[in-house]
């Protein structure tokens, strides 16, 4: 099965790709929106992630990979609620802000731009390889 492309988001003061970085790994945690929810439960062992900075930043500073499929939120009593554990692959060389991504005609339809309040969001490979670009960041073959 073709790997799938997903944008995460975190409000940096909470939890920033440095401090992800320092961690190795993490479970994507706090996500009490059925549609965000419903990505992560679509999101598959392998896919990449990009890491967003929201409110402070406002940007894309690194690529994470889906470690393990969705298990319930161990911070929630509703079973409902889901997490995946993430691992970060790299930091993006020049991370990408929302100005510059709202101002790329390829990215117009993304849903960064169109629903900008979902934390857990799908992104084609296009999108994905021109956020890439962007950053002027390459990720080996096997990322």
């Amino acid at each position: 099965m073709p790997r799938r492309h997903w944008l995460v988001k975190s409000e940096p003061f909470k939890y920033s790709w440095d401090q992800f970085v320092r961690d190795g790994s993490t479970y994507w945690d706090g996500v009490r929106n059925a549609l965000a929810r419903n990505n992560l439960r679509a999101m598959q062992k392998g896919d990449l992630v990009f890491y967003y900075h929201s409110n402070e930043g406002k940007e894309v500073v690194g690529v994470a990979r889906v470690t393990r499929e969705h298990y319930p939120d161990p911070t929630s009593d509703d079973e409902r609620w889901l997490v995946v554990d993430l691992k970060p692959v790299k930091a993006l060389k020049q991370p990408v802000g929302l100005a510059e991504i709202k101002a790329d005609a390829a990215l117009a339809e993304i849903p960064l731009v169109r629903q900008s309040r979902l934390s857990v969001m799908p992104l084609d490979k296009k999108a994905f390889d021109r956020i890439l670009k962007l950053g002027g960041t390459t990720l080996p073959k096997k990322a």
